[in-house]
This record gives C-alpha cells, structure tokens and sequence, in this order.
C-alpha cells in the first residue's frame, strides 16, 4: 500500500517538474574484484534520464562463459528533482579458479562511446551463499532496505519446442528438385519465452556448411518469420520457418543435409516477480536438428540423358494465326510449362525443313517458389517464314525432350499447330535476296583465264636458272677431279 502511494507520487511529481531532469550520463560499473567458482561477475551500463535504446555487444572475458543479459530501471526525486536510471547487465560465470585480465574495452551505447579500463579478476574456491548483483529496487534507499534482499532470483521454464530439418524426398533422380526447410516448432503449450537470435547470421553460416556444391539452389527467400500452425502426431506446434529451399543435383550419388545448430534467447524469469525492475533475464539455448540423406539416381540409358531437363512439364504453344502467305514472316511462341529446374530448361530442337526458315528466338521465363515446389515456364518466341504455299505442320520441325521421374521415362514435346500457306512460290526470289558470298562475289572482279596462265612466264624463268646452275656445278666438279689426278 505505502509502495503504491509513493509510486503515484513520483508520476506525478515527473509530471509538474519534467523540466527539471538532468542531462543523461552513461557508466560502466564491474563486478567485484574477488568471486568465488560458483558466484558471477557482472559489467552494468547505467544511463541516467533516458532509456537504452541500442548498445554494443559486451567484451568476452578469458576464464569465463557469458551467461544472459538483464535490465533494470529506477527513479529517484531530490529536492524537487526527478532522475531516473537505466541499467543492463551482462554476467559471466567462471568456467576455473585462477586470475584473469579484463582489458580496457569501449561499449557504444546510443551511438555514443564509453570506456572502462578493465579489471584484473580473481576466482578462488566456491563459497557458501553466492553474491548476487542485479537490479536494485526504486524503493531501496528511501526505506533502507538491503538491496541484495530485494534481487530477484531468475530460474529457467522447461521448454515444449525443437529445430527440425525435413526433405520433400528421399530418392530422387538426377536433376530432379527436392525441397529442404529449416524449421523452429513450438507447441501450442509452450510456456517458456523464447526469442530470435540474429536468424540472417545465423543463417549465411549455415548455408555454407549445409549447401550442397552439387546441385542447383533455388532459395524460396524467406524475409520474414512467420508462424505456421501444424499438427504432428496429433499434438498442435507453432512453426516458424526460416529457410526454404529446391536442391536440383548435378550428379548421381548421396547428398546428406548435415546436423544444424539453432541458437534461440531463452529468457529466464524471475520467481517472485517485482513491480519495479525486470522480471526476466536473457539467456540462450541451442538446438540441433538431425542429418538427412538424399539418393540421387542416374538417369536411364538415353543418347541426351547428360542434356535434357527432369521434371513434369507441358508444352503451352501460341500462334495468332495459323494461314500466313509466302515470303511473309509469322510469330510461334513455344512454351514449357510445369514443375522443375526451370533454369536449367533448354530450347527446343529444330528439324530443318527446306520451305520453313527459322530465325533465333527471343527467350522469356518466370519462375515461382512456393507451396514447397518449383513452377514456371519458360517461352521460345520465334519468327518464321515460308517460300512455298501449301500445310505446314509445326510438329515436323519441333520437339523438346525431356525426363519424367514421376513416370520414370522420358517423354516428347510436339506442337499442334498447322499453318496454312497460300500464295506464289518465293523460292527463287529468296535465294536471289540472299547474299552468296565467297566465290560468287569474285566472279565479277577475278579473270576468266586459268589461273597457271598467268604465271606461266616467271615459272619458265626459274626452271632455266635451276638448270644453268646445276650445269655450272656440274663443270666445277669436273674440273677439279682433273686437277688433282
């Protein structure tokens, strides 16, 4: 009762003299210089006349383990003048006994830098009731109570939850896409307060242990986490997912998803809660999912089993109109629709027909990741001309092979369309249109002599100086085999 009354004294004196609050003052406080194995050690930042709306990570202490975070806030009038503080508190709890360093170190709290020099901290033997240095009550100093009597005492709440990792299949082909999603559950009867911890992080070093340097990733991008209700043996969990993802492999033989851990802030609460100060304190807890394994078959004998895409697919041609005139152009749109590695499709191949001229599509896809699939279609839009009048069937020039593990067979995409013709034969003109190049540009420039014509003459030159040598060395020889007989 008296603690209520003084506590809407103090609102309301903060209400008349608001203006006389101090300027705000950052400290870095530490624990003491002497603890036992069983007690802790503690760095508070205190803030007087504002709150800690950011701040650095506290320093690691050689000898010791970081054990959570608490806060603490309280409020003082002297002599008509309100100051409030508040505080956090990281603690440490000593892994030997022995003597250890702190070294000087800078906390930037709300953008602002504040040092401490450090201290030198000695752990000796356990003792027998363990110092405790949390947050201090408004109420201490103006009823004279002993602070460490008012300090709460924070215990850990038993936990319903677990990280789990899942894949869609167990056995695919090559080529063929399998779903992976990391997932935290809860269940529905969970009571201990959890929090997550910088996922984003968390999640590029997992990438890099979990991704697979054989397969294709086709990430589903999860920004934000949010929570899905599911049943699992029939138990209702809260399931928060934060990574997704279609694995397509390159290569026949296992793929294993790792074991991956997870770190969650559990908060610890307080047993006896108070009005004033936190009733909670931070601490962390990890999870470890299990391994998976994938078997990636090869896929059957097929003379282009290293080129064609897997997956289920179907063909989604477009054509405005199916008569067209000759010498004329026309567009085909052929489409491959379905669920696969929608990158990795390849365009269709094209059987030459001598009347039908096929020029270089222009190449559009879309693809969409949900539902823990991989859709899309991929677009081949061509421009086509025909010389000659008469039914031109698409199918004769078209087709797209691919794999279907669903069947376990490979399958054939063929147009249905027919266009039809009409007209004057341009095959002539086209071929006139067209530039020969080579030996038909020289025709007009080069002589229509043979060509050993022209070098006749220098030919017969050389011969009679090749002879008048061989002649004269001849001579030499002669004349020197005299000499010496």
């Amino acid at each position: 009762m008296i603690r209520t009354a003084v506590t809407l004294f103090l609102v309301c004196l903060m209400g008349f003299n608001f203006h006389n609050i101090q300027a705000q003052e950052v400290t870095i406080e530490l624990g003491p210089e002497e603890i036992g194995l069983n007690e802790t050690f503690s760095i508070k930042v205190t803030i007087s006349n504002d709150k800690i709306k950011s701040y650095d990570e506290f320093p690691e202490i050689t000898g010791f383990q970081k054990q959570g975070l608490s806060q603490s806030s309280s409020m003082n009038v002297i002599n008509g003048q309100v100051t409030s503080t508040n505080s956090v508190i990281q603690y440490y709890k000593p892994a030997r006994k022995g003597t250890f360093t702190l070294d000087a170190f800078t906390i930037k709290v709300n953008g602002s830098d504040v040092r401490s020099p450090g201290k030198t901290i000695t752990v000796g033997d356990p003792r027998s009731s363990q110092r405790r240095s949390g947050a201090f009550d408004a109420f201490d100093d103006m009823f004279g109570r002993d602070r460490r009597e008012e300090e709460p005492e924070f215990i850990e709440i038993e936990d319903d939850a677990f990280f789990a990792s899942s894949v869609d299949k167990s056995e695919v082909f090559v080529g063929e896409g399998f779903n992976v999603s990391l997932a935290f559950y809860m269940s529905e009867t969970n009571q201990a307060p959890f929090q997550f911890y910088e996922p984003g992080r968390q999640l590029d070093d997992i990438l890099k242990k979990m991704k697979p340097s054989n397969a294709w990733e086709e990430n589903f991008n999860i920004t934000n986490i949010q929570p899905e209700r599911v049943t699992i043996n029939g138990k209702n969990w809260v399931k928060y997912k934060v990574y997704e993802a279609t694995f397509f492999p390159f290569s026949d033989g296992e793929i294993t998803i790792p074991s991956i851990a997870w770190e969650m802030i559990k908060y610890r609460v307080a047993r006896n809660p108070t009005f004033f100060g936190s009733n909670r304190m931070e601490d962390f807890k990890t999870f470890y999912s299990s391994a998976k394994a994938v078997k990636v078959k090869p896929l059957p004998q097929h003379p282009l089993r290293n080129e064609v895409s897997v997956g289920v697919f179907q063909l989604r041609e477009n054509i405005r109109e199916t008569e067209a005139q000759t010498g004329e152009g026309f567009t085909y749109n052929f489409g491959i629709s379905g669920e696969g590695n929608i990158s990795a499709i390849s365009p269709p191949r094209t059987k030459q027909i001598h009347k039908l001229n096929t020029f270089d599509p222009n190449v559009r896809q879309q693809i969409n990741r949900g539902g823990g699939k991989v859709t899309g279609i991929k677009e081949y839009n061509y421009y086509l001309t025909v010389n000659e009048p008469g039914e031109v069937n698409l199918r004769d020039h078209f087709e797209w092979i691919y794999f279907n593990p669903v069947e376990a067979r490979y399958d054939t995409l063929r147009p249905s369309a027919v266009i039809n013709v009409v007209g004057e034969s341009k095959v002539n003109q086209a071929i006139s249109r067209q530039r020969l190049g080579g030996l038909y540009d020289l025709i007009e420039v080069e002589s229509n002599k043979l060509s050993y014509q022209r070098y006749k003459y220098y030919f017969s030159i050389f011969i009679n100086l090749l002879l008048l040598a061989s002649v004269v060395l001849l001579a030499i020889m002669i004349i020197r085999k005299n000499s010496n007989g």
